[in-house]
Order: structure tokens, then C-alpha cells, then sequence
């Protein structure tokens, strides 16, 4: 059973402004992390320390932060950034 990715009207926003390539690059990426969102051989996710549900998604300097609701199987991805700024 695959998860389903909720996305923050903020992300949706940024989205608005990455480049088509970009873009695609993060449909792939979402596609695969619906079927595991805590692990992928072909992504890099890593929990973030300190907090219960969340994690981050690497796609080469843009970082995806999302919490599992594993119960609801839910993905919501609350923030997309570049690296330096991703963790503020």
C-alpha cells in the first residue's frame, strides 16, 4: 500500500518557482517515497535527530523536510529549501 503525500500551500509556492527540470526530479523522487518514505536504495533520506516523525529527503541542494503519519499512511511535506536555509 503506497502512502499518500499531502503538500504544505507554502511548498506549493516554492514549487511554483523551481525550474521544469527540478520539478520533474521531485515527482520522480515523491513517486518512490510513497512506496517507503523511511527508506529508498535510490534516494537520500535520513531522520532528522531530535524529532519523532520527521525526515529529510535529499535532491542535490534542495532539501525536502516531511513528517510520516504511519498510522493514516501520510506524507506531509511541510518545507522544500536549499540546504543552508532548510534547517531554520
Amino acid at each position: 500500500m503506497n502512502f499518500e503525500i499531502t503538500i504544505s500551500p507554502k511548498v506549493k509556492r516554492n514549487l511554483d518557482t523551481q525550474s521544469d527540470k527540478t520539478i520533474e526530479r521531485i515527482g520522480l523522487a515523491f513517486r518512490k517515497l510513497q512506496k517507503n518514505p523511511f527508506y529508498c536504495e535510490s534516494l537520500d533520506i535520513k531522520k532528522l535527530s531530535g524529532f519523532r516523525k520527521d525526515y529529510r529527503l535529499r535532491i542535490g541542494k534542495l532539501r525536502i523536510l516531511y513528517t510520516v503519519v504511519k498510522n493514516e499512511k501520510l506524507i506531509y511535506v511541510y518545507k522544500i529549501s536549499i540546504r543552508g536555509k532548510a534547517y531554520k
